[in-house]
């Protein structure tokens, strides 16, 4: 069921543009320099927004205030813009009764493009 819902998201629930998005920003990131850890954060969400169904995304135990700082600047940076996509495509998503599904993991998707340090993805059991 997984793979199912996994093929319709990338083609009806917008997975390809999502993950084109967060492949842009992360190829900004890569470019200033500074920010590649950022970047890598941002190829790792990429990925997830090809594949939602069957990951989730849950705290690192491990992480502490150099990752809560480097959200901080992630959040100016790209976060905001990303996050507000993942809004906007949800709702519009659910606008239909088919929809519905992939606009709830649009939105599950919102924290993880403000805040995506200190997070990783996992699979669901």
């Amino acid at each position: 069921m997984r793979t199912l819902l996994n093929i319709l998201w990338f083609i009806f629930g917008s997975g390809f543009l999502l993950a084109i998005a967060y492949g842009l920003a992360g190829i900004i990131c890569f470019v200033l320099i500074v920010t590649i850890p950022f970047g890598v954060a941002s190829f790792r969400l990429a990925r997830y927004a090809l594949w939602p169904f069957g990951y989730t995304i849950v705290e690192k135990p491990s992480a502490g205030l150099a990752s809560t700082l480097a959200n901080v600047v992630w959040l100016i940076v790209a976060g905001w813009w990303l996050a507000l996509m993942h809004i906007v495509t949800g709702i519009a998503l659910c606008i239909t009764l088919i929809g519905i599904p992939f606009g709830v993991a649009n939105f599950k998707l919102v924290p993880a493009a403000l805040w995506p340090l200190g997070r990783e993805i996992v699979e669901r059991p």
